[in-house]
């Protein structure tokens, strides 16, 4: 069957595949031939290789360099990362809420791969943006603490709490591990309802599937 999708917009070799699903109303249709390697999301830092697992493994991001294989997230304002080395041969993908963001699972991912960051790329799939992504204090404090700077990712509301950039903290914890070749980062879950599932905008919303591969030419 045709899965409405959008292919990631960087500067990745011909032979990666790599997108995120629009409400995809089958949970498993992905538009490349391969085994998905599906993840219990814990909104953790777990990274794992890719593989035909008997049972999902609780992880938040998976890594491969076979093409057999698909790493895939499942999101609906958590933010989907997908990365790939310049010569196509790594690759993975990562589901970084702001927990799992906190908790370094783009650290855990980079390191996974094995490749310099300033060999990767990466692409920053639709998520809740930072108008429509309030969160507390503790929220705020779990960044800052770790790094003084992501203040500037977060502006306060006139209900005393904070307006937080998902986008801009993913930026910035993949340059601290030297990946700064970083691609998307412009869409909204919450507000484009027609294209994105939104866990936020309705509690009962389905996933959509970020997803990488590889393809033979």
């Amino acid at each position: 069957m045709a899965v409405d999708w959008i292919r990631a917009d960087w500067p990745a070799p011909a032979s990666v595949v790599a997108g995120t699903t629009l409400r995809s109303r089958d949970g498993k249709a992905l538009p490349v031939a391969g085994t998905p390697c599906w993840l219990q999301q814990v909104h953790g830092s777990r990274v794992v290789a890719a593989s035909a697992y008997d049972d999902m493994p609780e992880a938040d991001a998976s890594v491969s360099g076979d093409e057999g294989y698909i790493c895939v997230v499942r999101t609906a304002d958590c933010l989907p990362v997908l990365l790939c080395s310049r010569d196509g041969l790594s690759f993975a993908a990562a589901h970084a809420g702001w927990r799992g963001l906190a908790a370094g699972v783009l650290e855990n991912t980079v390191a996974t791969l094995g490749v310099a960051g300033s060999e990767l790329l990466a692409w920053l799939g639709p998520a809740i943006s930072q108008p429509s992504f309030e969160v507390g204090g503790e929220v705020r404090a779990a960044f800052v603490d770790h790094d003084a700077q992501a203040a500037m990712f977060f502006e306060p509301n006139a209900r005393g709490r904070w307006q937080a950039d998902l986008y801009g903290l993913a930026r910035q914890r993949l340059a601290s591990v030297g990946v700064n070749d970083t691609y998307g980062g412009g869409l909204c879950t919450v507000a484009d309802e027609k294209r994105f599932f939104s866990y936020r905008r309705d509690a009962d919303s389905g996933r959509m599937l970020s997803f990488i591969a590889t393809a033979s030419p």
